[in-house]
């Protein structure tokens, strides 16, 4: 318990002293903030600053901090420093960057940022990687809670019984497909109505839910803990079940979120356009992933006792091991209540990527989105692709994990992008870049690595695919790489230090 508790320290101490380094080195003022200079009553509005730290808490902490860490806190007690520490130095400072370019350039969303800060070049390709990516999001966070839906009432013999009484022969699988359809309904609501309408009138009330869910679950695993210091401990039965795998890379790709998620730099640009101050970037960007970490911290402890309680649960989907962590800890009723508020962290992921993508799309195209036609025309393509990949995912459990797995390894190639891209802003604006060049460079070198290294004969699985190279290779070769892309991006600071942003962004941002 003493790492999990160093973990959580880490986190807070870290958030007073390297995020206000952050802050100095970026630099917010007074200047006028998009909500104001922009209003357009659908995306750009001044919201409560409270509203917003709410929005982006339950925007950012989808099922990685919960789902993935489960999966993640199987490498071993070492994840209540590596959480922490990435935390601070990577994930926190990848989203007050991201999130800070946006307010400064109108409410820009990734893709343009993209363009002004690393080229046209790479634009064209991360543009549509990144589209590729949010349907992935959308599909898996529409898939996870409805399979936490169904698990949780099929618990209940009553609802399962009147189910039943209706002439539904497969109970589970109507349960799921029920449940698709209403959170897929949701998503589009959220998606193509003002942001204060829906967003910004229901999340105080799922943002309660999430705290009360996550701060019950911490007290009982410290009572826990303190009753048996040996829960956060690696057993002999722990070790056997571990993943074998090495931590770098594979650590960092199954904790998407917690340590850093690019993922993340999708979702801020919602609240950078209603935010009234630069002032409130800080708490609005870094603190909330900070916040996101506490709750990774909480469930990485609470799969590290459950796992050496019942080491079979080890083999289990990790679905099944949430429902199992929370009924232990805290009984059936407030178990309950902490699943459902782990389904509000999918559900209020999955909104707002498909919105992100709805305003990505509209900017690469120039599609006012102020008529309401406007945002149905681009939203209908996405539904249609939606269900697409929902139909192979719940095919089995092996499409979904391979869904996952490319949606991790994506996501922190968004990671990656977004802290170079910050770190050719900051060498364009003439201050330290390697706040976000450092990170940027070691997130480069985590993906390029995966996808060299993975293979079913590496990983000892059926998926996913990479190019199986022996690991030292990888290594060599990640290693190389990622100096040459860090040469590259410094080459394109220094260009834009010295003759600013191109002309069609500076006639853009003057006008």
């Amino acid at each position: 318990m003493f790492t999990f508790l160093v973990g959580l320290i880490i986190l807070c101490v870290g958030y007073f002293t390297y995020g206000k380094l952050i802050e100095k080195i970026l630099g917010p003022d007074e200047r006028t903030p998009p909500a104001v200079a922009m209003n357009d009553g659908v995306d750009f509005l001044v919201l409560p600053n409270w509203r917003n730290m709410l929005i982006q808490l339950l925007n950012i902490a989808g099922v990685g901090p919960v789902i993935g860490v489960i999966l993640g806190c199987k490498f071993g007690a070492i994840v209540f420093l590596i959480i922490p520490i990435g935390n601070i130095i990577g994930g926190a400072v990848h989203d007050f960057i991201g999130g800070f370019m946006s307010m400064r350039y109108k409410g820009a969303n990734l893709p343009k940022l993209i363009n002004m800060m690393l080229g046209k070049g790479y634009y064209r390709f991360f543009s549509v990687f990144m589209s590729i990516l949010l349907l992935l999001v959308v599909a898996v966070f529409i898939n996870v809670p409805a399979e936490l839906l169904k698990v949780t009432l099929l618990k209940s013999e009553c609802f399962t019984k009147f189910v039943a009484g209706m002439g539904v022969n497969n109970v589970p699988l109507t349960i799921f497909w029920a449940a698709v359809i209403l959170i897929f309904i949701y998503y589009v609501c959220a998606t193509l109505f003002p942001v204060d309408k829906v967003i910004g009138k229901i999340y105080p009330f799922f943002g309660f839910l999430l705290l009360l869910g996550s701060a019950a679950l911490f007290i009982m695993l410290i009572i826990a803990g303190c009753k048996d210091p040996s829960l956060f401990l690696e057993s002999a039965a722990f070790k056997a079940g571990m993943i074998k795998q090495p931590i770098v890379p594979v650590l960092f790709v199954t904790i998407a979120c917690g340590i850093i998620s690019g993922f993340h730099a999708t979702q801020s640009p919602i609240i950078a356009r209603t935010m009234k101050s630069e002032k409130f970037a800080r708490r609005d960007f870094y603190g909330m992933m900070v916040l996101e970490g506490i709750i990774a911290m909480i469930w990485a402890a609470g799969g590290i006792a459950i796992y050496n309680l019942f080491p079979n649960l080890m083999k289990m989907n990790p679905n099944y091991v949430l429902e199992r962590i929370t009924t232990y800890f805290l009984g059936n009723a407030m178990g309950i209540i902490t699943v459902i508020a782990v389904i509000i962290l999918a559900v209020t992921s999955g909104d707002t990527a498909l919105r992100s993508l709805r305003l990505s799309v509209a900017e690469i195209f120039k599609v006012s989105q102020t008529k309401f036609l406007n945002r149905v025309f681009i939203v209908i393509p996405m539904i249609l692709l939606v269900s697409l990949l929902l139909l192979w995912s719940a095919k089995d459990a092996q499409s979904f994990g391979n869904i996952w797995s490319y949606f991790a390894w994506g996501n922190q190639v968004l990671a990656a992008s977004t802290l170079l891209a910050g770190a050719s802003y900051l060498l364009m604006q003439k201050k330290n870049c390697l706040i976000a060049l450092l990170p940027g460079l070691f997130m480069t070198f985590i993906v390029v690595c995966y996808i060299l290294w993975v293979s079913p004969a590496n990983t000892g699985t059926n998926g996913p695919w990479g190019l199986g190279i022996d690991l030292k290779y990888a290594y060599l070769h990640a290693f190389e790489i990622s100096i040459l892309i860090g040469w590259l991006v410094i080459l394109r600071g220094r260009k834009l230090a010295a003759n600013g942003l191109d002309e069609e962004f500076k006639k853009e941002f003057e006008k």
